[in-house]
């Protein structure tokens, strides 16, 4: 009979409550797998836990691997990888997957019977049969008591022949790294996760100890010891790796305050070796280190105070207490209301004026603090400054007012930023959305999944889907403990990726311990990923797919890409829902030629650079029906984040926790959509036939048009494209035609008459030629992106016999792949266009620089 101690008898017996252990996350216990802003676990994985760590090592299954963009390439996979390492119950894995002497395939991962107490081990092998002869054995054992894991590698040579092997482990995607004493440390990609990681080899028996590329003669074998340590910062995990090595320390136990309260942001520095490493204060200001012995300097930084330095004298094996005053910090309070009486997600932007710097505030990465911003899932929120002078601009997407003010803050002081965000534009039956994003879970990026939600509610997007790569996966968690939910709705997705065409899908049913989230494999022949898609978890009439980014000379013009036209993939253009014609800091709908000639800072040499938008507009004429998207495909906040491309989708609510995709599917599908970096812009026709739409109009129509644009957005000309060309007389500009525009909300409204000879696709394009947008895209550099909307074709059939395609190229083929910079000027000359650089036609038809 099996008598089990309660937890309390455990104490008294002087056990430790928690054993070395390992097992299988399988059977139920999957529910047990590390959780984090990194955690890949999935049923079937081995968990390693003792009574200070829990870690995570890949399964030896099919196609197993950390997330999409671990590793690219046919060797990307990475079973028998340390895929989470975090301590004991923290759920706050920061590591994405380390190997230790490389990836690849395995031949077999296991748990190993250790009669070591108070251990537990697993062991990746991978045979000399397998490996070109150079037999492998990765083992990672935990011990009770040390915060840390060790990692053994064993390289045999059991072939006939000298093996270059690498040693190098595999240490992947961190924001902030470093070297000190032979540790090599790491520190979570946002400071406030407070976590770091430090590598440190213990033995290296067989060859020289510092080489990574090494050659093993036949029979001969090289075993490498690493621990690899984690804490609660860098310095932390640091002072442990250099314990377990055996160096003479001493432990600094130290508290950050400020008039008597703790400072928890910010970092101290020590020493580490002769170079440096920070440490994080932890919800009371403390911090505890073990640092090597001797005299040396310390200093406690944070943003909007100056830094407190100390000296200290520490000896081998004392404990030193030891307190670090700082000055009260400088900051800004805000408080933020909407018209509807809440305290609504917003971004706030910092610009130093007369002489004071922009503020680096954090990572691109973030939400709460990237680089001279700070976006906020909630109104009420402070921001700490270093003093200065400021101009601060609050915004909340393209819909809201912004609110500016100069802020003189003086060291130590606290300013107030209060306002109302009022709704100008008046939307109704349009959402603000966008179907393409990522965060961390892609693998491609180290962006928070909580950072991305709130960049996505600060910028007002209503409707969102989930789409990391390769993964599905379902970001209401998120929204629901951030309190989103009120702001933006979602579903789950995914965006399918390999070497060519990507494809955006929803929606599906994630599983979270299924390889990949139970998503389905991408194909190089986008005709069968797209099929795979649609039959994924089975039929679903509501499954929209869409190209992203696509490259629409190799999907319609030139398959293998070899310069020679080849139908490209026939028929692939009926398998997709929409396509995307715009997702960077271009507005080149109106940019005439179906490439550019670019020169990049380093290299004198020309390129042709493909113009998505253009060959959208050629393929339209081709009888290809293909409903544009625009889209952030935002990998970061800032720089690359939300809020610029995005488009205006036709709902029956305007209540963003009322939407439901199988109402917004037909409207998706049928190209109720407008694309836009701000703007809204709406077309109809008497017969209110809108974007998308098919229309009657007898010798032409009458499209209602009408511009609105928040008070940081101008726009100050209107174009309409017949049949993808620009009409000369349907050109409208301020200093053109004054009277049609306003100032104010409604900018331009007018009914133009679109006489017709043949059936034609009308597209409206607004833009604001001579203004850039403020608040726009994520980041203050990108805001000088041309304010811009346009609509899907409204298909206007003029003799009653259904829409007909006129097959106008536009002057030009449709492109090829591989068109050298000196055969598109040769092109664009021949069209009477520019030769160099990006332009779109100013209403005399003369190129605009932009």
């Amino acid at each position: 009979m099996k008598f089990i101690l309660p937890a309390a008898l455990l104490c008294l017996s002087g056990l430790p409550l928690h054993a070395a252990e390992v097992f299988e996350a399988a059977l139920g216990r999957e529910t047990e797998l590390p959780g984090g802003k990194e955690a890949d676990g999935i049923r079937g994985d081995f968990v390693l836990r003792s009574d200070k760590v829990e870690a995570v090592v890949s399964q030896n299954a099919p196609l197993r691997r950390a997330n999409m963009s671990t590793f690219y390439g046919p060797d990307g996979v990475t079973p028998g990888c340390l895929f989470d390492l975090t301590l004991r119950g923290e759920n706050n894995d920061q590591l994405i997957c380390y190997g230790p002497v490389g990836h690849g395939e395995v031949s077999y991962v296991k748990t190993v019977a250790v009669k070591e107490e108070g251990a537990a081990a697993v062991e990746s092998v991978t045979t000399a049969a397998k490996a070109g002869g150079v037999f492998k054995r990765n083992e990672y054992r935990v011990r009770d008591g040390i915060q840390g894991i060790f990692i053994t590698s064993i390289l045999r040579n059991e072939s006939d022949k000298v093996q270059k092997v690498n040693t190098k482990a595999d240490f992947t995607r961190f924001n902030e790294t470093g070297e000190g004493d032979g540790i090599f440390w790491t520190s979570a990609v946002d400071p406030a996760d407070k976590v770091g990681y430090a590598q440190v080899v213990l033995k290296r028996e067989g060859n020289d100890f510092a080489a990574t590329e090494i050659e093993i003669a036949p029979g001969k074998e090289v075993v490498i010891q690493r621990f690899l340590a984690i804490g609660r910062s860098p310095a932390e995990a640091a002072g442990i790796a250099n314990e377990v090595r055996g160096q003479e320390l001493g432990t600094l136990k130290g508290k950050v305050v400020s008039g008597g309260k703790p400072v928890t942001t910010g970092r101290v520095e020590v020493p580490l070796g002769k170079s440096k490493v920070h440490a994080f204060p932890d919800a009371m200001g403390e911090f505890s280190l073990k640092l090597a012995a001797g005299a040396f300097d310390i200093t406690a930084s944070d943003i909007g105070r100056p830094d407190a330095k100390q000296s200290i004298t520490l000896a081998k094996d004392q404990t030193l207490n030891t307190t670090i005053e700082m000055a009260a910090a400088s900051r800004v309070d805000f408080t933020i209301t909407d018209d509807q009486g809440r305290s609504p997600p917003c971004k706030a932007m910092f610009e130093g004026v007369d002489g004071t710097p922009n503020p680096d505030l954090g990572p691109v990465m973030r939400a709460h603090g990237c680089k001279d911003q700070y976006h906020s899932e909630k109104g009420e929120f402070s921001v700490q400054l270093p003093a200065g002078k400021y101009r601060i601009r609050v915004v909340r997407g393209g819909e809201y007012s912004s609110l500016e003010q100069v802020v003189d803050l003086e060291q130590g002081k606290t300013a107030k930023f209060s306002g109302l965000l009022k709704r100008l534009l008046s939307t109704p039956g349009w959402i603000t959305s966008d179907f393409h994003n990522h965060s961390t879970q892609s693998g491609d990026n180290i962006c928070g999944t909580d950072d991305r939600v709130i960049n996505i509610a600060a910028e007002n997007l209503e409707w969102c889907p989930t789409t990391e790569h390769n993964r599905l996966s379902d970001w209401r968690p998120n929204m629901e403990r951030l309190g989103l939910l009120e702001y933006f709705n979602t579903i789950s997705g995914m965006e399918l990726t390999g070497s060519r065409q990507h494809f955006n899908a929803f929606p599906f049913t994630p599983d979270r311990y299924l390889q990949d989230g139970g998503a389905p494999v991408w194909n190089d022949d986008p005709r069968i990923t797209a099929i795979t898609l649609r039959r994924h978890q089975g039929e679903n009439p509501d499954r929209w797919i869409q190209f992203n980014h696509p490259d629409l000379t190799n999907m319609f013009r030139d398959r293998d890409s070899d310069g020679i036209a080849d139908g490209g993939f026939v028929g692939v253009g009926t398998l997709i829902d929409g396509t995307e014609t715009q997702n960077g800091n271009e507005t080149a709908i109106l940019e005439g030629a179906p490439f550019r000639i670019s020169r990049s800072k380093t290299s004198l040499a020309a390129k042709a650079t493909p113009v998505r938008e253009f060959i959208w507009l050629q393929l339209l004429n081709q009888g290809h029906r293909l409903v544009a998207v625009g889209v952030a495909d935002a990998h970061a906040v800032y720089g690359n984040g939300v809020g610029g491309w995005h488009i205006y989708l036709k709902s029956p609510t305007d209540t963003p926790k009322e939407l439901n995709w199988s109402d917004l599917a037909p409207h998706a599908k049928a190209g109720h959509i407008v694309v836009t970096n701000g703007p809204f812009l709406s077309v109809t026709t008497p017969d209110g036939k809108g974007p998308g739409d098919d229309a009657r109009g007898t010798g032409g129509t009458t499209l209602h048009v009408q511009v609105q644009g928040t008070d940081w957005i101008a726009v100050d000309r209107i174009q309409v494209l017949v049949n993808g060309r620009p009409e000369p007389k349907l050109n409208f500009t301020r200093a053109t035609h004054p009277q049609m525009f306003k100032d104010g909300v409604v900018q331009f409204e007018q009914k133009i008459l679109v006489p017709l000879e043949q059936d034609a696709h009308l597209i409206v394009v607004a833009l604001g030629e001579n203004s850039n947008l403020i608040g726009g895209y994520g980041t203050s550099d990108q805001a000088k992106m041309h304010p811009c909307a346009y609509n899907n074709p409204i298909y206007v059939d003029i003799d009653g016999n259904g829409f007909q395609a006129n097959g106008d190229p536009l002057g030009y083929d449709l492109p090829v792949a591989g068109i050298t910079a000196d055969r598109a000027k040769e092109l664009l000359q021949r069209a009477g266009q520019a030769s160099e650089a990006p332009s779109v036609p100013k209403p005399d038809g003369t190129p605009m620089k932009k």
